[in-house]
């Protein structure tokens, strides 16, 4: 539950304009007709809060 409530208050902040998916340090790389995404910056970022929600909530 506090998974999808999570996932839910991210899409929220998203809409809302929070820059996830567009942070300095994600790497994009086109080639023709191909896209390659790599959210090294947000996958960072993501972490981090998941770890700080998880340490909160065993408190």
């Amino acid at each position: 539950m506090f998974v999808g409530l999570a996932v839910a208050a991210l899409g929220g902040l998203m809409m809302l304009g929070l820059p996830l998916g567009r942070l300095p340090g994600d790497l994009v790389f086109r080639r023709g007709n191909v896209t390659v995404y790599v959210p090294i910056a947000t996958s960072i970022a993501l972490s981090l809060l998941v770890a700080l929600i998880v340490t909160m909530m065993r408190r």
